[in-house]
């Protein structure tokens, strides 16, 4: 059975009912919210300047919050997942110095933003922060704090509104304040989003082209291993570096510009392990190309067949799935109505994505929970909407 998640009113409710507790009966002045995403195809070509084609998911981070008069700043998160404590109390400097990361972790995400938010100084302010997005679980959910955060101080001091500059202040502050080297991908869709489409988006040019997936006959199944391998935080920078040094052996500026052909011709000059991981980016890139003109056309196989070579991909030459994943894709694809699936994420644990026929969903949950040899969550979902200025009671 596929899991419910608490709706965006809901998780405001908590959140305004969190606010009135931490604050003397105060209620929050402004409620915002931004989606986690899944990727349904394009997996680490992001920060190798190639295509990714993710859609934003209906599970949100909400913040409420009011704008006070002093330059002090109080957070407070309602995530049970998230690291203790689960308050933080700060003094925003009046000249801007940097904020610097530390513990809570969950709160360097909110550091980094506003360190770099486009509109400086920011105001003083408290708020809450509420999420259904699971932590840690390969959905987004540092981008989708990063988007609602940035969102909601464009309500107490607004910017210029150019949404691709927000997602890259965004991506700023998950490389300055988080330390994760990510690419745009998850703050673009988390701003962009739209509701029935998926996003195919340039990761060089930053251009990003609203593709159709509303066919009410079309589900997408993200199922969550439930597995979190800690290789993850190890592995991810040292797939960029490979990447960066095929890249150099190549003559090229990013894996963007190679061909299969130019990778052939230089085998010779790389080790096996950085022929993989280029290969898996080049082909990988194609394939997200692809997978997009499928979709206009409602190829869903075609599709399908895409979503399954690249988790081969991501299995054999990049390195990144494990047992669990592996069985998941395995069971999904054994089932009638299922098109693809494939690993999302960064791998070493996380979630899949499936597209099935919305008539085949239950024996799909049931199959998987046969074969699977862990304790899996399902989330049934559809292309939802961006970020979002939500109106209070």
């Amino acid at each position: 059975m596929a899991s419910s998640f608490p709706s965006v009113s809901e998780l405001v409710s908590g959140a305004q009912q969190l606010y009135g507790q931490m604050f003397g009966g105060e209620a929050a002045r402004v409620a915002v919210c931004a989606p986690g995403r899944v990727n349904l195809i394009g997996e680490h070509t992001d920060y190798n300047e190639g295509f990714v084609l993710p859609m934003a998911l209906p599970l949100v981070t909400v913040v409420v919050g009011s704008e006070i008069s002093s330059q002090n700043v109080t957070l407070v998160t309602a995530a049970s997942d998230a690291d203790e404590p689960q308050r933080l109390d700060l003094c925003l400097s009046s000249d801007g110095s940097s904020l610097s990361p530390g513990l809570p972790r969950w709160a360097n995400y909110v550091k980094g933003v506003i360190q770099h938010y486009r509109a400086p100084p920011v105001p003083g302010f408290r708020a809450v922060i509420a999420t259904s997005v699971p932590l840690g679980g390969g959905l987004s959910s540092s981008a989708s704090l990063e988007v609602a955060f940035y969102t909601f101080l464009q309500q107490l001091k607004p910017d210029d509104g150019n949404q691709v500059s927000k997602a890259v202040a965004c991506q700023q502050a998950e490389h300055t304040h988080a330390g994760v080297p990510c690419g745009i991908m998850d703050q673009f869709v988390s701003v962009l989003g739209r509701e029935g489409h998926a996003l195919l988006i340039d990761c060089r040019s930053l251009d990003a082209t609203h593709i159709p997936l509303g066919d009410p006959g079309l589900v997408i199944l993200i199922t969550d291993s439930n597995v979190r391998h800690s290789l993850s935080c190890s592995e991810y920078p040292m797939r960029r570096r490979q990447c960066e040094e095929a890249a150099s052996i190549l003559g090229k500026d990013s894996l963007r510009d190679a061909t299969m052909k130019d990778l052939e011709e230089a085998r010779g000059r790389m080790n096996d392990v950085i022929y993989r991981r280029a290969c898996h980016v080049i082909e990988e890139i194609e394939r997200t190309v692809q997978a997009a003109e499928a979709l206009k056309r409602g190829a869903y196989k075609e599709f399908g067949m895409l979503m399954v070579a690249s988790h081969n991909s991501l299995r054999d030459l990049y390195e990144v799935s494990c047992r669990e994943l592996d069985e998941l894709v395995s069971a999904a694809m054994e089932v009638d109505g299922v098109f693809g699936s494939r690993m999302t994420g960064g791998g070493f644990g996380g979630c899949t994505v499936t597209l099935l026929l919305t008539q085949a969903i239950e024996k799909t949950i049931q199959h998987i929970q046969e074969k699977y040899s862990g304790s899996p969550t399902f989330y049934v979902t559809t292309p939802s909407q961006g970020a979002q200025i939500l109106s209070l009671p």
